[in-house]
Formats: C-alpha cells, sequence, structure tokens
C-alpha cells in the first residue's frame, strides 16, 4: 500500500498468526516427499532422528519423505556389504587388499535419491543418509580412530554448496562416537566427474594423485574410515587410501552408503 509522499507502508504479522496461517496452509497443501514427490505420510514418525538432528545442527529437520520410499532403503545381506575397494583389482597395488563396505545397493530408491542430492542440492537427504549408513557402521561393530569423509574440489564445492560425503559422513561420526576429521583430506587437483567416464582405466587416471593429507594432521598409527556416497570402481576411494596410507595410517577402511557391485570379494575389516 503507497502513500504518504510514496512511501510504502508495511503490514507487520504477528509471529502467531503466522505460524497459524502455516498450519492451514500446510493441511491444504501437504509435504511432498523428497525422492518420488508423491504425499509424505511419514510426518512425525521420526522422532529419534529428530532429536539426533537438533545435537547435530541446532535446528528443526525438514526432511519429508513417504512410507514407500523409506520402506525401500532396504540393507543388502549379510554376505553383499562387504568387497575390495577395486572392482578390478590391479599388479603392484600399493594398499592391496583393501576393503570396502558397502550396506547398499545404487537402484530403486537410491538411485533416484542420489542424484537429488548431487544435482538438486538435497542436503536432508545426505544426512538421512548419513544416519542410516551410522546405524549400520554401529551394527556392523566397526571401529577407527577418525572418519574422514572424501573431498570435493573448491569449484564442485562452490557449485553444489555442501559435500555429500562430508554430510554423510558427519552423523556416522556422532552416531559411532568416531571423531570426524573433514579438514584431513584434501583435494589437491580438480577431476572430471567420474560418472561422465566410462572405462576403468580413465577412471583410475582422472584420480590418480588427486589427494593429500593436510599439514594439519598427523595420522600416524591411526586407525581410519574414509566416507563417500556412491561407490562404482572403487578409483576414488583407493587413490584417497593410498595417500592415507602414505602419511602414515596404520589401517584404512573404505565406507560407501551404495554402490552397484553384485559379487561379495572380501572379508569384514
Amino acid at each position: 500500500m503507497s502513500g504518504n509522499g510514496g512511501k510504502t507502508l508495511r503490514t507487520v504479522i504477528p509471529k502467531e498468526l503466522r505460524d497459524a496461517l502455516k498450519g492451514a496452509v500446510d493441511l491444504i497443501l501437504p509435504f511432498r516427499c523428497s525422492i518420488c514427490g508423491s504425499v509424505s505420510d511419514t510426518e512425525g514418525r521420526f522422532g529419534n532422528y529428530d532429536r539426533l538432528y537438533r545435537s547435530l545442527y541446532g535446528s528443526k529437520n525438514e526432511l519429508h519423505i513417504c512410507g514407500k520410499c523409506l520402506s525401500g532403503l532396504t540393507i543388502n545381506d549379510e554376505d553383499k556389504r562387504w568387497f575390495l575397494c577395486l572392482s578390478e583389482p590391479v599388479e603392484n597395488d600399493p594398499c592391496p587388499g583393501l576393503a570396502l563396505y558397502m550396506p547398499f545397493t545404487y537402484k530403486g530408491i537410491v538411485d533416484i535419491a542420489v542424484p537429488r542430492i548431487k544435482f538438486g542440492k538435497n542436503i536432508e537427504l545426505a544426512r538421512l543418509f548419513g544416519a542410516v549408513l551410522g546405524t549400520c557402521v554401529s551394527d556392523e561393530g566397526i571401529r577407527a580412530d577418525l572418519i574422514v569423509p572424501v573431498p570435493l574440489s573448491d569449484s564442485r564445492l562452490k557449485e553444489r554448496g555442501f559435500n555429500q560425503a562430508k554430510e554423510i559422513a558427519e552423523p556416522v561420526a556422532r552416531i559411532n562416537n568416531i571423531p570426524l576429521a573433514d579438514d584431513c583430506l584434501i583435494r589437491i587437483r580438480d577431476t572430471k566427474r567420474q560418472s561422465e567416464i566410462s572405462e576403468e582405466s580413465k577412471r583410475a587416471n582422472n584420480v590418480k594423485g588427486a589427494f593429500s593429507v593436510s599439514d594439519k594432521w598427523d595420522i600416524s598409527g591411526l586407525r581410519v574410515v574414509i566416507v563417500d556416497d556412491v561407490a562404482t570402481t572403487g578409483a576414488t576411494l583407493h587413490e584417497a587410501a593410498k595417500a592415507l596410507y602414505k602419511a602414515g595410517a596404520a589401517k584404512v577402511l573404505c565406507i560407501a552408503f551404495a554402490g552397484n557391485r553384485a559379487v561379495k570379494n572380501a572379508e569384514p575389516y
């Protein structure tokens, strides 16, 4: 509304009224599932997760997900969660036998959700996956001295606004009482997106020498877990592990939320 010499008069709505109006709108326009877009029918069922979320981030969880998608997050059978990190082992591997723990298959709901995280910038989904993965790690009895997320390049981080590996790793660390070191591993050169490269050898070359351990950290003799969202050939995690071993880590385990492996080829960590 204009008047008083062209100045605009703004109406201030009390907070109580704003909250009431928002509640009324929510009843008319229900929340939509962050994965499939259907009506979210799981509101109010995330009590434990809501408490974890508040303790981690100091704010309310804004994730909305339907029961169908939630039930689609089905962990693989116990004998199909452990693999060799590299899908195709190589000769003279500097860290032979490097194990990969990967409890979910990259299909169905996960196949839909991961692009929502990476390209739809849905940080809430990454955090939910982290909480689910953290519970899996706890149930598996995996222990370590440090949890390290795979870092993004500065340009990719700026583009996306957050590092999905870090957002997944943080609840894993919190649930398992393991310190998170999100500045331990650094990316020292930009690389192409692994998803854009089809040949396995080219994927390995793309990330070769891409990581280093920050001078801020002394990881000599430590057991370190590296966390990423998805593993395909395992080249990225393998290259990160090489950097950690070079810096003196005693033991390195790779963990990815999901991947498309079908064959069990490593014993548990």
